[in-house]
């Protein structure tokens, strides 16, 4: 009789329970045409949990409990849209969705803590780029071309092919480049003629983590991160049935660029299969001083992959072959001579093996609510071409892991904690073999702990990591340190909030600083490295005020990081082969500055966006300016959207650059006016989308201060990119 009792109270109990619990549902249309969406992503948080929309954009989420909820609507190549609802017991909220186009929008990252989250919400300051921000840019030669102007974002570069992104002054092995969380594996920090292939056409999102990451992703991150994101899926962890595809087809003037790209997804039950292809090439881009010799570039891509998606286990593993050519400038005919530059023909000639696995749980019972391990092998090599001969030849061969458990909720205590490590095998042969062949192992332990009260957030994290250097014919090295950091996030009004982090980061020397000894055209300089060098150590104070409104966005943050033992090439004023002789050599530093993003809805569908950033960087003792510090710069713009077309003028201005390194020279500051554009034909299953981009349309002649060829290689003049893209769903 007992026995009957106690189960019709858990009977009632879970009847109760049932009835207590509500319920989501909706609809998910395109704004133009007014047609439904099929198969778009809607996600629920913090419950973590996602549905499909059906042929009619319908949705729903049954037994939800009752609480405050964040509900996504997602479709590739589309801009997310946002909606935050209460459900109350036993009833059921509508929520409808229409995904539109804009540029100016809620941004999502998952780079800054690891998890999916508001750029709003997040303690680092972070930009997002997806959606038809990509699409503009798909042309892009390079990375650093591609995230050039964003507040906090300068491009450096040794010609098109080598662009890469230099965050708020800091270059080389202080940003750290990422494809799908994982380190690329190429060579781009080591030198100014080194670049970072990157395929615009296959990419869902790209993230930048402005100011010291080092917590998350290590030493190398002292500056920030940058994370190109090649699928949603990557992001979700869903699968999706029958097939989804896109093709890409590229055009431009001013460089003769042209190209595509094709991919597909095709999914079954909880299996999910992939694959990639693109190619393009660009030819020597014109300036308003005439064509820069040898700055051409072509590049390819190739991908398959495939993962299981289940309820608690997933797993993936995807292959990638990248390969590609570019050219050093020689600058405009004639001037290299007179520059003092070497006219020799050098070309680089490179290739990249990627193999990754991931695999994990979620929805996991007891104290961490998921686990996720990745595994990465990248494989680099590269020939330096001179006239036709191969110079030198480098090849770096690196395996790293990371593994992240998520815990659960207890209370106002919500956190990770993770492990991570990394071998690398370096070796270079030939004329320009700077340093010895060299195996570098590192290994860290990190946590991430926030605490969520009624009126602030609190974060704080620990990282310890070890890195060791074992060199053939020079003296071995290790390095051991710790990196922390604090911050409190404190709402103001209804989606603002005052964010204000410290940060005490570390960093090993690279091996470039340890042991290069020899003459390095892509630095401009005969480099001897120090094997004596010490860590480096950081110490950075950020303040942040964030709005996230409906008729006005912005973003303003200060900062201010001062660099102990701060590694740099210092010229011994003596020439050597055509090149400044410099040493590395270590020096307390300080870098100090200001970045912000003003958008203003004039009307509902006419956006005015504003852009400011500026940075102070330079030795203190000497208070000599360090090189290649981006000018302060501004940007003017507009967007204005009508149904299914956007136009977007901007002016981009930049001040002259007077603080300048003993070995630099001034640059003239410069005014440039963009115009670029989209328009979309969306029906239920397929998309079309049509992009322009007319840039530098006044044939402004400018410099890059960043450059290191800027004496004999201007950028480019006037020109057009045209972009079309076919998405099937």
């Amino acid at each position: 009789m007992r026995i009957h009792w106690i189960a019709g109270f858990f009977l009632l109990a879970s009847i109760a329970d049932a009835q207590s619990a509500g319920s989501i549902r909706g609809t998910v249309s395109f704004e133009a045409g007014n047609v439904s969406a099929h198969d778009t992503t809607v996600h629920l948080s913090p419950l973590g949990r996602t549905v499909r929309t059906d042929d009619a954009g319908n949705y729903e989420f049954k037994d939800v409990p009752p609480g405050k909820y964040e509900v996504v609507a997602h479709l590739h190549f589309f801009n997310d849209d946002r909606r935050t609802i209460e459900v109350a017991a036993g009833s059921a909220a509508e929520v409808n969705f229409r995904l539109r186009l804009a540029t100016v929008r809620q941004e999502v990252t998952v780079t800054a803590s690891g998890k999916e989250e508001n750029t709003l919400e997040t303690f680092a300051s972070v930009t997002s780029l997806s959606g038809q921000q990509l699409i503009t840019r798909a042309n892009a030669p390079a990375l650093g071309e591609m995230l050039d102007h964003e507040p906090g974002i300068a491009k450096r570069s040794f010609g098109p092919g080598t662009s890469r992104p230099v965050i708020r002054g800091f270059d080389g092995d202080r940003v750290l480049v990422l494809a799908d969380g994982a380190r690329t594996g190429t060579l781009s920090s080591q030198s100014g003629d080194h670049g970072e292939p990157v395929d615009p056409t296959s990419l869902e999102r790209v993230e930048v983590v402005r100011g010291p990451a080092t917590l998350l992703y290590g030493s190398s991150a002292i500056g920030g991160v940058v994370n190109v994101i090649s699928r949603h899926h990557e992001l979700d962890e869903h699968p999706h049935e029958g097939l989804r595809g896109n093709i890409t087809a590229l055009g431009g003037t001013a460089n003769g660029s042209g190209g595509g790209g094709a991919g597909f997804e095709y999914g079954i039950g909880k299996y999910l299969l992939w694959g990639t292809g693109s190619g393009q090439r660009t030819g020597n881009y014109n300036t308003p001083l005439g064509e820069v010799q040898n700055s051409g570039a072509w590049r390819s891509q190739s991908s398959v992959g495939l993962a299981r998606y289940g309820e608690r286990a997933f797993w993936g593993a995807n292959y990638d072959f990248q390969d590609g050519v570019y050219g050093v400038p020689l600058g405009i005919e004639g001037q290299a001579v007179q520059a003092g530059f070497n006219e020799e023909t050098t070309k680089l000639d490179w290739r990249r093996h990627n193999v990754r696995f991931h695999g994990g749980f979620r929805n996991m019972t007891g104290p961490f609510e998921s686990w996720r391990t990745t595994l990465n092998v990248s494989d680099w090599k590269h020939s330096e071409i001179a006239n036709g001969v191969v110079d030198t030849r480098f090849h770096n061969l690196q395996y790293t892991f990371n593994t992240v458990a998520q815990q659960q909720q207890h209370g106002v205590l919500t956190g990770s904690f993770g492990a991570w490590g990394m071998r690398r095998e370096f070796t270079s042969t030939g004329a320009e073999a700077l340093a010895p062949p060299v195996d570098q192992n590192a290994i860290a332990a990190f946590s991430m702990q926030e605490l969520a009260f009624k009126h602030f957030r609190l974060q704080l994290g620990g990282r310890v990591e070890h890195n060791g250097y074992a060199a053939e014919r020079a003296r071995s090295r290790s390095f051991t340190g710790f990196s922390g950091a604090a911050g409190i996030r404190i709402p103001l009004w209804e989606k603002s909030a005052l964010v204000f982090n410290y940060t005490s980061s570390y960093r090993a020397p690279a091996l470039e600083e340890l042991y290069n000894n020899g003459p390095h055209p892509g630095n401009l300089a005969f480099e001897i490295g120090n094997p004596d060098l010490m860590r480096e150590r950081g110490d950075g104070l950020e303040l942040s005020f964030r709005q996230s409104g409906t008729h006005a966005r912005f973003e303003i943050n200060l900062f201010r990081n001062r660099m102990r033992d701060f590694v740099y090439l210092v010229p011994t004023g003596q020439i050597i082969d055509g090149l400044f002789e410099a040493q590395y050599a270590q020096a307390d530093a300080r870098y100090l500055g200001a970045e912000a993003r003003v958008d203003v809805a004039l009307r509902r569908d006419l956006w005015l966006n504003l852009g400011f950033d500026a940075v102070d960087a330079q030795i203190i003792a000497s208070r000599t300016p360090l090189p290649r510090i981006p000018p302060v710069r501004g940007r003017i713009g507009l967007d204005w959207i009508h149904n299914a077309f956007s136009v977007r003028p901007e002016l981009v201005l930049a001040n002259r650059q007077w603080q300048v390194f003993p070995t630099e020279t001034p640059t003239a500051g410069y005014a440039l006016f963009n115009v670029s554009g989209n328009y979309t034909i969306a029906t239920q299953h397929v998309a079309h989308m049509f992009g322009v981009n007319f840039f530098n349309a006044t044939n402004q002649l400018y410099y890059n201060h960043l450059s290191f060829i800027k004496s004999i290689a201007p950028e480019i003049g006037r020109g057009v990119r045209v972009s079309y893209t076919l998405n099937w769903f």
